[in-house]
C-alpha cells in the first residue's frame, strides 16, 4: 500500500517568502511581482495557484534578486496574511541578531 503524501489544498493560502540576495534580508512576494520587507504586504495565492508565485521566485532568482524562495502557510486577517508555522513568524518579525560593521 502506498503513502499519501500531504498536499496544501486548494483553498490554502499562501505567500512566498525568500532572502534578498544583496543583503540577506528576509522578503515576501508582493503584487507586481516586487519583493517587499514586511509579509503584511505578501501577495496571497490559493492552493495550487501558489506555483504563479513560485514561477515568480524562480524568475526573481535567476535575475539575482532573491535566492531561497518557497511557499508559507498563512491566515488571511484583517492587517494582511499572517505565518501560521513559528519559523516563519520568527522570519516576519525581523532579523533575531544585529550585526554590526567592523
Amino acid at each position: 500500500m502506498q503513502a499519501k503524501v500531504k498536499t496544501k489544498g486548494a483553498a490554502q493560502p499562501l505567500v512566498v517568502s525568500a532572502n534578498r540576495l544583496r543583503d540577506g534580508a528576509v522578503v515576501w512576494l508582493a503584487d507586481g511581482g516586487r519583493w517587499a520587507d514586511t509579509v503584511a504586504e505578501a501577495a496571497v495565492f490559493l492552493g495550487e495557484a501558489g506555483e504563479q508565485g513560485m514561477a515568480q521566485a524562480a524568475a526573481a532568482e535567476a535575475a539575482q534578486l532573491v535566492v531561497g524562495g518557497y511557499l508559507i502557510e498563512v491566515a488571511v486577517t484583517p492587517h494582511g496574511p499572517a505565518p501560521l508555522r513559528a519559523r516563519e513568524r520568527f522570519r516576519a518579525g525581523g532579523p533575531t541578531t544585529l550585526i554590526q560593521a567592523a
